[in-house]
């Protein structure tokens, strides 16, 4: 008897050391992973950029970071609502080719208006503002357009490929910005993000062309949303995409926290050096940037080798489940350290752990929730999630700093003691969505095996 089924290429077959990879599933998997490296790039080149350009507007850079957060989720309000309605009426791959060139065109904006005087003040809150919600908002639509193009089997197995995307992407952002934050000014950054993004939108089109010639099942982005409730509603209504919801509130208050600590710390130190004469007053901000950068580098290549070698292995021996739990585990632990001793060495090791395993693995499976959801779901209600309750996080962080440090004056030491009691929350909320996340993706898995 003759074997018909198609056997994987070469390339499908070297790709095995990340993840399970079958015929005719790799050209366009590889793709995908270089579109969302290419997204990740021009992020992660913005990064030091918008942190030099906001923490060096004073003594007070620090509380501005996490004030304007409050900002971020004020506008997502309004900005998540107009995305749904417009995810409404046009196709899905218009939708993310025609918003990626949106925000491109930004970068181009904000490049010219630095050399008018009027406007180059003010330009690190509102270039942090921006970036908060461009960041949050084209990840999280290039990840529903992920999930739309492959079902719940298939986004198990490929979306760890797809993750080294992020990951190198988030890499070579990092080093890329590394190096030329040294050469270039910040604004001419922003003109080499503005070329990646341009080209992620024409590679975007290629893969979806690619998706609906391999399998036209999934091809449903050609067709406006059937159901035109807002993503807000959905999230009400559906008690998984509100576990989903309240889970990114808690994880995200912890982080952002935690960048608030790091933050302060490293003005802290950047400050002293200035008053020892080691900088000069003027170049702190420049200082704080190269700083983050090499952070964000350390970070982002452990985030390469986890992603690479351990993320698709543990979600095939323990599920989503094991792959949610690794943050906040480290979360805690990295929370314990700080509140016995509050220092920046100490506070930066944790950190580069807690990203690099957000990064990964928590990015991974959180991206991985989605795959037994609507569509509607996957572009309106994950874009609120993964934008406004992100935001929204950060909101409630700016408040425990108003109130903790600005307010109260007290330091990092209780922020850590904070965390430690929101990670228990976090840890609970793992748990239930995992328990139903299996229910969905078994009913998912029938109906997707059926014939016809």
């Amino acid at each position: 008897m003759t074997d018909t089924q198609p056997k994987p290429s070469s390339l499908e077959r070297a790709l095995a050391v990340v993840t399970e990879v079958r015929a005719g599933e790799g050209i366009a998997a590889l793709l995908l992973a270089l579109n969302v490296c290419l997204i990740l790039t021009a992020s992660l080149i913005l990064k030091p950029v918008r942190d030099g350009l906001i923490l060096s507007m004073g003594p007070s850079g620090a509380e501005y970071k996490s004030y304007v957060g409050a900002a971020i989720a004020a506008s997502l309000v309004f900005a998540v609502p107009a995305y749904a309605r417009y995810a409404d009426r046009v196709p899905k791959l218009r939708l993310v080719v025609s918003v990626t060139l949106f925000f491109a065109s930004h970068l181009l904006l904000f490049s010219l208006a630095h050399s008018v005087p009027a406007l180059s003040s003010k330009l690190g809150i509102v270039f942090y503002l921006w970036h908060g919600i461009f960041n949050m908002m084209i990840v999280a639509q290039f990840w529903a357009l992920a999930n739309d193009l492959y079902s719940v089997e298939e986004g198990k197995r490929l979306f760890p490929l797809v993750g080294i995307g992020q990951t190198v992407g988030a890499f070579l952002g990092s080093l890329v910005a590394a190096l030329l934050v040294r050469i270039f000014e910040n604004y001419t950054l922003m003109l080499v993000s503005a070329a990646l993004l341009l080209a992620s939108a024409a590679l975007g089109s290629v893969v979806y062309r690619l998706r609906k010639k391999v399998a036209p099942e999934h091809a449903v982005a050609e067709k406006p949303a059937a159901d035109r409730a807002g993503a807000f509603e959905l999230l009400r209504s559906d008690r998984y995409l509100g576990l989903i919801a309240a889970f990114t509130v808690v994880f995200t208050l912890v982080n952002t926290n935690g960048e608030f600590m790091l933050s302060k710390l490293f003005v802290g130190v950047a400050r002293e050096l200035a008053d020892q004469g080691a900088i000069a007053k003027g170049e702190i901000g420049q200082y704080i940037s190269e700083q983050y950068a090499d952070f964000y580098l350390i970070t982002n290549t452990l985030t390469v080798l986890l992603q690479t070698l351990v993320v698709s292995r543990l979600v095939k021996r323990g599920g989503v489940k094991a792959a949610l739990l690794v943050l906040p585990v480290i979360a805690l632990g990295d929370a314990l350290s700080v509140a016995i001793l509050p220092v920046l060495g100490v506070l930066r090791i944790g950190k580069i752990l807690e990203n690099s395993s957000d990064y990964s693995f928590n990015n991974t499976a959180r991206n991985m929730l989605w795959l037994p959801t609507s569509t509607e779901a996957k572009y309106k209600a994950k874009q609120a999630v993964d934008s406004f309750c992100v935001r929204f996080g950060d909101v409630t962080s700016a408040g425990f700093v108003l109130l903790l440090s600005a307010t109260m004056g007290l330091g990092v030491r209780v922020f850590a003691v904070l965390n430690l009691v929101l990670t228990g929350v976090w840890l609970w909320l793992v748990l239930a969505i995992s328990r139903e996340n299996e229910r969905r993706a078994a009913a998912q898995a029938v109906i997707e095996q059926a014939p016809g």
